[in-house]
C-alpha cells in the first residue's frame, strides 16, 4: 500500500503560479499511475491531470491544457503539478491519487489510494 502526502498550495494572485508535490512512501511511486484531482466548494471532484508510471504519457482536463503540467521523478518518489497563469476559477482543494496499472483514468473512482488535499486559493 502506498501513502501519499501532498505539499504546496496556499494563496496566490490571479496570473501567478504554484507547484504542488505528491510524495509517496510505503511503496515506490513508479508502480502507480498518478492522477491529480480538485474539488471546489459545492462542486464535484474533477480530474485535473494524470501521468503514467514511467512518465511517458500524460493526460489533462481539456480546460486546463497549456496552463497545468504534470510530471514525476520516480527516483524521488514524487509527482508534481505545475500550475501557471492561475485563475480564480482554479480555487479548490487539490489532491493526488494513485492506481496500479498504466492507464490514466479521468474518473476518481478508478484510483485506489489518495493523499490528503491541499487548498489552493487564487485571488482576483
Amino acid at each position: 500500500q502506498v501513502k501519499l502526502v501532498v505539499t504546496g498550495g496556499g494563496v496566490v494572485q490571479a496570473g501567478g503560479s504554484q507547484r504542488l508535490s505528491c510524495a509517496a512512501s510505503g511503496r515506490t511511486v513508479r508502480d502507480y499511475t498518478m492522477g491529480w484531482f480538485r474539488q471546489a466548494p459545492g462542486a464535484e471532484r474533477e480530474f485535473v491531470a494524470g501521468i503514467s508510471r514511467n512518465g511517458d504519457t500524460t493526460r489533462y482536463a481539456d480546460s486546463l491544457k497549456g496552463r497545468f503540467t504534470v510530471d514525476r521523478d520516480n527516483a524521488q518518489n514524487t509527482v508534481y503539478l505545475q500550475m501557471n497563469n492561475l485563475e480564480p476559477e482554479d480555487t479548490a482543494v487539490y489532491v493526488c491519487a494513485a492506481r496500479p496499472g498504466n492507464f490514466i483514468y479521468a474518473v476518481w473512482r478508478e484510483y485506489n489510494y489518495w493523499g490528503q488535499g491541499t487548498q489552493v486559493t487564487v485571488s482576483s
